[in-house]
C-alpha cells in the first residue's frame, strides 16, 4: 500500500496515507487477514452464474420491488444462477441510478438495506461502486458549490482554455459544465453528463471516502464490487484521461485491500474499450479479479445474424487464458447497449454496418460518441438482445427463439463466469414506449415488468418468456454440474466449418472433457466426429439431448442446435 500510495500521491506523506487507508477500510472492530489471499482458482466454480438486473425491473404497485426480485430469483432461478448483480440501488437523479446522491442509502422506492442483506444471504451479491462521478444534485456537490470542506476539493475542475482535445469520452455532450460557486464561476469535468460530475482523485480524501463506502457495502453483504467507469477516474490536462497509471494504481490498491479482507471480495472492472486496454486491468494478477468480456456481445450477435463464426472464432483463438486468480466475465446483454468499441479492429466496418442495418430494421437504435478532435462514431447499439435475433442478414425470421438460445449458450460454454441480463433470461422484447416516454435510447432495453403480468406469461408454456426461461435454466442447471465448465478450465477453439463454433473445455483435474458445439446458421450441418478427436475407449454423450455420440460417426447439428459432448455426465 505504501508503494502504491507513493506512486499515486508523490506530494503526500505515504506513511500517513497508508494509516488513513487502513482506518478507512478497517475501522475499529473490523478484523483483517494477517497474510494476503494468494491468486488461485478457488474464488469461483462451475456452479457460478449471475443474473444482472435493476432493483425495480419487477413491480406490482404494492410490495417492495427488492422483495419481488428476491421472490422471482428463488422461484425461477434457484439452481440455475447463484449470483445477482443489482444495478445501482441508491438514491439518484438520472441515468437510471448512475448519478448517485447518497452511497449510504438504498432508494426508498426499492426497499432498504435489510432487503439487500436478505438477498445477499441467498445469492452471491454484486453491486456497483460508481466511483468516477456523483450526482450534481447530491449533498457532496451542493457543499462544493457552497465552498464547504472537505467537498470544496472533491470535484475535478478545468478551464475552457485547457487543451482537452485528446480526452476520450463515451458521450457527445460538452465535457465541461460552468457552475457558480461561493468563490466564483468554475468549470467542472463531466465525462458522462452534466448531472454526473467527476470526482477529483488527485485529492486523497476522495479515495479515502470511496474506501469507506466500499467497507460499508461489504458489511451489508456485497461480495463482488463492480468498479463502474473505472478507466476514467484519473484525469490529466493534455492527456486522453483514460487508463492513466494512477488509475491502475488505484485498482491495485483496492486489490490489496480485497486480498487482506476476511470476506472473499471480488473486484470486477467495467471498461468498455478495445481488447488490449480491457485486459490491462488484470495487471500482473494484482488488479481486477474479473474483467468484462466486452467484445463478446457484438461478436456473438454478428455470428448469429450472419450464420458465420469466422470473426468470433478468430477473436477467441487470440484471447489468452485468464491469469491465475482471474477470470473473464462473459455476457451478451446488459442494462446498456451492445458496445461497438470493443470490436474495433476485429470486425470490418462493412460487417458492423450490416449489423446496424439489420438491427435497425427490427426496431433497434444507435447511440454515438464524440471523437477526440471532433466528429462522432457509433458507440453502441440499443436493442433488447432477444429482439436483435429477430432477423438475420439473409432476411430469415424463423427460429428466433432457437437462434437466441444458441447465443446465450455460447456464453455458458466459454472460459469465464457467465452472466445474463434478466430481460434476456425471460426474452423481453424492445420497449419503444419507454424510449418515447423517457427520451433515451437505452430505455429500449430497460422494460419494467408488472409482476402479475410476468407470472401469467411464465405460466403459459407457449409464451416466449416461458420457453426462453425454461430452456436457459435447464441448460444452466446442467452446466453447473460440469467440472469442465469451471471458469478457469482449459479452453481450445476448434477449427470447424464456418457455421459451427466449437470449443474444447477440459476440467482442471483433466478428468472431464466437453466439446461445446454451436450451429449459428439456419441450415442443418453434419460434423465428422473424427474432427473432435474423441477418445475411442470412452463413452461420449450429449449433455443437452442425452444422446450417445459415436466417436467414429457423423454428428448431425440442426439449425441453431447446441451440443455439449462429454465423456463424463457429471
Amino acid at each position: 500500500m505504501y508503494t502504491l500510495l507513493a506512486q499515486i500521491y508523490p506530494d503526500h506523506d505515504a506513511g500517513a496515507l497508508t494509516r488513513d487507508v487502513i482506518a478507512a477500510f478497517w475501522p475499529e472492530g473490523h478484523p483483517r487477514r494477517q497474510r494476503p489471499r494468494r491468486p488461485s482458482n478457488n474464488l469461483w466454480s462451475e456452479a457460478d452464474a449471475m443474473v444482472i438486473t435493476y432493483g425495480n425491473t419487477i413491480s406490482d404497485g404494492s410490495h417492495k420491488p427488492l422483495d419481488l426480485l428476491h421472490d422471482f430469483l428463488e422461484r425461477n432461478l434457484s439452481g440455475a444462477v447463484n449470483g445477482v448483480h443489482i444495478l445501482p440501488f441508491f438514491p439518484y437523479t438520472s441515468d437510471d441510478g448512475f448519478a448517485v446522491t447518497d452511497y449510504y442509502k438504498v432508494d426508498a422506492s426499492l426497499g432498504d438495506w435489510s432487503d439487500i442483506r436478505r438477498i445477499g444471504k441467498d445469492f452471491h451479491l454484486m453491486s456497483d461502486m460508481v466511483l468516477n462521478h456523483v450526482s450534481s444534485q447530491g449533498t457532496w456537490f451542493n457543499d462544493y458549490l457552497q465552498g464547504k470542506a472537505p467537498y470544496d476539493r472533491f470535484f475535478k475542475e478545468a478551464s475552457p482554455e485547457d487543451d482537452l482535445s485528446d480526452v476520450v469520452r463515451p458521450r457527445t455532450t460538452p465535457l465541461l459544465r460552468e457552475v457558480e460557486t461561493a468563490t466564483g464561476p468554475r468549470h467542472v469535468w463531466c465525462t458522462f453528463s452534466h448531472d454526473q460530475v467527476d470526482l477529483d482523485f488527485h485529492n486523497p480524501e476522495v479515495l479515502l471516502e470511496i474506501l469507506r463506502i466500499l467497507r460499508f457495502h461489504i458489511d451489508q453483504g456485497v461480495r463482488t464490487i463492480r468498479l463502474d467507469a473505472v478507466a476514467f477516474v484519473w484525469k490529466e490536462i493534455g492527456s486522453p484521461s483514460i487508463h492513466l497509471p494512477q488509475t491502475h494504481a488505484i485498482v491495485k490498491l483496492m486489490r490489496v485491500l480485497a486480498d487482506f479482507a476476511q470476506e472473499k471480495v471480488i473486484l470486477l472492472t467495467e471498461t468498455n474499450v478495445p481488447k488490449t486496454e480491457n485486459l490491462s486491468y488484470f495487471g500482473r494478477r494484482d488488479e481486477a479479479h474479473m474483467v468484462y468480456n466486452f467484445p463478446l456481445p457484438p461478436l456473438v450477435l454478428h455470428a448469429l445474424l450472419s450464420g458465420n463464426v469466422r470473426y468470433l472464432r478468430r477473436w477467441l483463438r487470440s484471447m489468452p487464458p485468464a491469469p491465475l486468480g482471474c477470470a473473464y466475465f462473459n455476457f451478451t446483454a446488459s442494462h446498456d447497449g451492445i458496445g461497438m468499441r470493443p470490436v474495433e479492429g476485429i470486425l470490418p466496418a462493412e460487417e458492423i454496418a450490416q449489423i446496424i442495418d439489420t438491427v435497425e430494421e427490427v426496431g433497434g437504435l444507435v447511440s454515438m460518441r464524440a471523437l477526440a478532435g471532433g466528429g462522432q462514431s457509433v458507440y453502441e447499439i440499443n436493442c433488447a438482445y432477444y429482439d436483435a435475433m429477430t432477423k438475420t442478414f439473409g432476411g430469415e425470421t424463423a427460429l428466433r427463439i432457437e437462434r437466441f438460445l444458441c447465443s446465450q449458450s455460447i456464453v455458458m460454454s466459454l472460459e469465464g463466469m457467465p452472466a445474463f441480463y434478466l430481460h434476456s433470461m425471460i426474452g423481453t422484447p424492445n420497449d419503444h414506449e419507454a424510449v418515447t416516454r423517457r427520451g433515451m435510447n437505452r430505455a429500449i432495453n430497460r422494460h419494467r415488468w408488472h409482476y402479475p403480468a410476468l407470472q401469467d406469461r411464465l405460466a403459459d408454456p407457449e409464451s416466449d418468456q416461458a420457453r426462453v426461461l425454461g430452456e436457459l435454466t435447464r441448460r444452466l442447471k446442467i452446466r453447473a454440474r460440469q467440472a469442465a465448465f469451471h471458469p478457469n478450465a482449459t479452453q481450445l477453439t476448434l477449427q470447424l466449418d464456418d457455421q459451427l463454433l466449437g470449443v474444447w473445455r477440459q476440467s482442471l483435474d483433466r478428468r472431464q472433457s466437453i466439446f461445446a458445439l454451436h450451429n449459428v446458421s439456419a441450415e442443418a450441418v453434419e460434423l465428422d466426429a473424427y474432427a473432435l478427436n474423441l477418445i475411442d475407449d470412452e463413452e461420449w454423450y450429449d449433455l443437452l439431448s442425452g444422446e450417445p455420440i459415436d466417436a467414429d460417426g457423423m454428428i448431425p447439428m440442426a439449425p441453431y442446435q447446441v451440443r455439449w459432448i462429454t465423456n463424463d455426465a457429471g
